[in-house]
């Protein structure tokens, strides 16, 4: 993973002269003041880890998997949003852990975070170091230093269970790796998030991500049927039956917890059959009010299409729908829908053919299969395009929330216009790409031109959106969690007594408050 942006430093590239020149004369876009810092120019601050800390790590998970050169606390440090790539790209890395340890089974986990405990030593949990919240940045003050857990050792495919259709992977598998061990059995998880080449499975559940294939096969957390975890004061093991009445599901306490609440070190999850036929399609409408209204219609009528995901008229008008075609507008105006279907070859045709005459009654025009190969081709490539942006002297982010399907026009202006409002004359661009029986998320891509202190351009620009959100009555995330970013709107979200439950959980696992301090709790 490149360490100021996403991916492969292989895949980065310049964007094109005409579109430089186009966000130039549309936004005012102009190329930054200074270059990006090189690697060797990173300010990184001194280790403050306690030399008998640091040793006894060492003696629990061997000194070659305790880390403290600059390289992997560099590679250690935050995320990958957009003020946190500012930051890298301006050499700043002075949230950098003091070290990095990679501990290589549930046991020299659990043994680490009863050391940590004990000498009052943070603890980040570190997969793919994919979170886009601030979610890998901790509270320093009152520690006596920071660690990566990272789990990369934990990367075993421990058991299939064939018959039940479940199977056992270990949380540091990133999710191409759990893939490919998965098909070997002829099976696959059928999650495929933007982060899918990097994020790992232990991500995935502790961030409750949402797959783009989530219409087909459901979220991370639905695929979820059991786990261990482990925490300062124990080790949990939690899911015995596939739905159970014994009480609430504390499963439910650690989806979604980002490494609060405990480490989570083995998940057993829902798997299917790997499908022989995937099909990708598009359609038009003539708005995003159209295209919403269908969308709604095949998820409420039962089986959709397993993609299923709708670009609203800027999106589409800017060809951001399909990102390899940034700046290319489609044939058409309007928003383009673009429908993929999974599974054996009987079973993708007849719910091929039921949508396609839901899309068409409700005004859709089939464009075929290119537009919807084209954004399977660049699915995962989003992420390099905004590195391009910001290269180029662009603001770019994304946000995301979800509603009720009658709540959602209100939630798309109420977030549109506070983005405008925010940031004077941005391009605000949209996509629905998660649908449910009852509602759908909103994906936001916002574009401007960086002024003198981006941070706190963005900084205006998110406080302002996250309001506009729990003003319009939607939720503060639908899949990248709440982080550092998220957590004054979700103390909102769920209310002080909310609050007081979750600062109650973390006491009781936690007492020592080491766990990833300062992100998720208000």
């Amino acid at each position: 993973m490149l360490w100021s942006g996403w991916g492969d430093p292989a895949k980065a590239a310049e964007l094109p002269a005409p579109v430089r020149g186009l966000l130039g004369d549309l936004l005012g876009v102009r190329a930054p003041a200074a270059p990006a810092a090189t690697f060797g120019e990173v300010r990184l601050p001194a280790a403050a880890l306690p030399p008998p800390v640091q040793a006894a790590l060492a003696a629990i998970v061997g000194d070659e998997h305790v880390r403290a050169d600059d390289d992997a606390r560099i590679r250690h440090t935050r995320g990958k949003s957009t003020p946190d790539l500012l930051l890298m790209r301006a050499g700043d890395a002075s949230d950098a852990p003091d070290a990095v340890v990679l501990p290589g089974s549930h046991d020299e986990v659990a043994a680490v975070l009863r050391l940590c405990a004990e000498h009052r030593v943070a603890v980040v949990p570190f997969g793919g170091g994919t979170s886009v919240v601030g979610g890998l940045v901790a509270a320093r003050r009152g520690f006596a230093g920071v660690v990566a857990l990272d789990l990369a050792r934990l990367d075993r495919l421990v058991s299939v269970d064939p018959v039940s259709m479940i199977a056992e992977l270990e949380p540091g598998l990133r999710a191409p790796q759990a893939e490919r061990l998965l098909a070997e059995h002829g099976l696959t998880l059928g999650h495929f998030p933007q982060s899918y080449e990097y994020a790992t499975l232990g991500g995935f559940a502790a961030a409750r991500s949402s797959g783009q294939a989530s219409a087909g096969y459901g979220r991370f957390d639905d695929m979820v049927a059991g786990m261990t975890v482990a925490t300062p004061r124990g080790a949990l093991e939690i899911g015995r039956a596939p739905r159970s009445a014994a009480g609430p599901d504390l499963r439910q306490v650690f989806l979604g917890s980002e490494g609060a609440f405990g480490v989570i070190t083995s998940l057993r999850l829902r798997v299917h059959r790997a499908p022989a036929v995937r099909a990708y399609e598009g359609w038009r409408f003539e708005s995003f009010t159209a295209g919403t209204a269908a969308m709604r219609r095949l998820a409420q009528e039962g089986r959709p299409p397993t993609v299923l995901r709708l670009s609203d008229e800027t999106e589409t008008m800017v060809g951001l729908a399909k990102p390899t075609d940034l700046g290319a507008a489609g044939r058409d105006s309007g928003c383009l829908l673009v429908a993929g279907y999974e599974g054996d070859t009987c079973d993708v045709a007849h719910r091929r053919e039921r949508a396609a005459a839901v899309l068409a009654e409700e005004g859709g025009v089939h464009l075929g299969p290119e537009p919807g190969e084209k954004w399977a081709q660049g699915r995962f490539s989003a992420p390099y395009l905004r590195d391009s942006l910001l290269a180029a002297g662009a603001t770019v982010e994304t946000l995301e929330t979800a509603g009720f399907w009658s709540d959602l026009p209100r939630l798309y202006d109420a977030v549109r216009l506070a983005l405008l409002g925010a940031l004077g004359s941005p391009l605000v661009m949209c996509h629905i790409s998660h649908v449910y029986a009852t509602g759908a998320s909103l994906y936001f891509t916002v574009v401007t031109a960086q002024t003198g202190d981006p941070l706190a351009q963005w900084a205006a620009a998110k406080r302002a959106a996250n309001e506009a959100i729990v003003r319009a009555g939607g939720t503060i995330s639908h899949h990248h969690g709440v982080g550092r970013d998220h957590r004054e709107a979700y103390a909102e979200e769920i209310g002080d007594l909310g609050v007081e439950i979750l600062r109650g959980i973390k006491e009781r696992l936690d007492p020592a408050g080491i766990l990833n301090p300062g992100v998720l709790i208000p």
